[in-house]
């Protein structure tokens, strides 16, 4: 099932042509990678197809419903979005943990499950032995990956993360990779994922997206199995 699909998509900057014609699409099911050379305008493409950026031409198309028939979720990391100040008065795990109460269960608890989830999120994110730790305390590395683990603990259909793995070492970033391929594969999951570890990342992505830009003319989009 077609989560997101765009279709002929540009985007400018003022009257300077950014993207021009790019179409790509991801699947329910499939762990797919957005990768190209600095400057390549991936984070824009990821911003004009939340509708976070007005495209200049195209369509996007997001899905109403999930393969279950349940409204589908998004969750979308930005890059470096942690920006929690030294004052912020949570620690790891109740931050975390909020990304489990639905509307309307803000009074009812969390279930065995729920803190099942918690616990794998902050695991995936080799932050569980800092659950304690107050949010404000965190550098700023730690503070992305607490974010990341939040995305992961609401369980979203379409998960949209822009360089997720920045501060990361080696290990870390394929226990990451490797969750993200569980999820797709075991789980259903759609997942897009900005990234210039490419490399790193081949033997976990299904499919890779290149923004390739030829002499003097805008970023355009090149699909190759990875």
């Amino acid at each position: 099932m077609r989560y997101l699909d765009v279709s002929d998509l540009s985007f400018y900057y003022d009257e300077e042509p950014v993207l021009e014609k790019i179409s790509y699409h991801v699947d329910a099911g499939e762990f797919v990678i957005l990768t190209g050379e600095n400057g390549a305008a991936k984070s824009t493409l990821i911003k004009a197809s939340l509708g976070l950026l007005q495209p200049a031409a195209g369509q996007v198309t997001m899905a109403k419903t999930n393969t279950e028939g349940a409204k589908l979720s998004v969750g979308y990391i930005p890059q470096q979005v942690a920006s929690f100040n030294a004052g912020f008065p949570s620690t790891v795990l109740e931050l975390v943990q909020s990304g489990r109460f639905p509307r309307g269960r803000w009074f009812k608890g969390l279930s065995s499950k729920d803190k099942e989830h918690v616990r794998r999120a902050l695991e995936a994110v080799g932050m569980w032995e800092m659950r304690h730790k107050r949010i404000g305390a965190l550098s700023g590395g730690q503070k992305q990956r607490i974010s990341l683990a939040r995305v992961f603990a609401t369980d979203p259909d379409l998960f949209i993360l822009d360089e997720p793995t920045t501060g990361m070492d080696e290990e870390s970033r394929n226990k990451f990779y490797k969750l993200l391929r569980h999820n797709a594969h075991e789980h259903g999951k759609a997942i897009l994922m900005i990234t210039h570890d490419h490399q790193d990342i081949k033997e976990y992505a299904d499919r890779q997206i290149r923004l390739v830009r030829k002499e003097d003319s805008p970023w355009r989009c090149f699909h190759m199995n990875s």
